[in-house]
């Protein structure tokens, strides 16, 4: 009886144990960012789109470890923790007008003062911003942040413009576009930086993905 009852116990416990690795191994798993309404988005940042066309890749995929570094070297950061990872699925949309292709949008996953943010940038074919949003951002000074006067800053700008910025201490060569970025919300200076760290780090992404590395040094 005892024996009987142990292998059953046995049993059970590696039935469960399966169970919770299937349950737990997509939670630790690389995290992408996509958006949450792609046809409804990409009218609103192109209007004159006719249709779209979405790719998936990773810094795996695309140059592994090499790839990885460079990136970081760019971005002057290490990539950390979930979102950072070689493994990680970007989603980028390739926005079309006709049989013409005319921009992209991509969007990151950054750490933020009280959870992830996600920035999303709509950039046409020379990867100049036509558009900065906060798809997810949790923080008190959200409706600050989330202004169209803050969002309007980056307009206009290219991954040239954020060459020396200091994701690490947050600051920019005096004189530059992106020293001229100003934070709505004083009392919200990491999430400030996080958005200009995302930033950043996205427009290196675009660029290693679809620009041919148009602005790397």
């Amino acid at each position: 009886m005892n024996t009987a009852f142990s292998k059953c116990n046995v049993a059970v416990l590696m039935a469960v144990l399966l169970i919770s690795s299937l349950l737990v191994g997509p939670l630790l798993a690389a995290v992408g960012c996509d958006l949450n309404d792609p046809d409804r988005d990409v009218k609103r940042f192109f209007p004159e789109s006719t249709g779209y066309r979405t790719l998936y890749v990773s810094i795996a995929q695309k140059g592994g470890e090499v790839m990885l570094r460079r990136i970081e070297e760019r971005l002057g950061d290490k990539f950390q923790g979930l979102y950072e990872t070689a493994d990680v699925p970007y989603t980028l949309y390739q926005i079309f007008k006709g049989q013409d292709l005319i921009g992209y949008i991509h969007g990151v996953n950054q750490k933020g003062a009280y959870g992830g943010i996600q920035v999303f940038l709509a950039v046409d074919l020379d990867g100049n911003i036509r558009a900065f949003t906060f798809q997810k951002l949790t923080s008190q000074y959200g409706q600050q942040l989330r202004d169209e006067a803050f969002s309007r800053q980056f307009a206009g700008l290219n991954l040239r413009d954020f060459l020396d910025y200091d994701v690490v201490s947050g600051t920019a060569k005096a004189g530059t576009r992106a020293a001229a970025i100003r934070n709505p919300a004083p009392r919200a200076a990491t999430d400030f930086r996080a958005a200009l760290r995302a930033t950043k780090k996205n427009l290196i992404l675009i660029d290693e993905f679809l620009l041919g590395n148009k602005y790397r040094p």
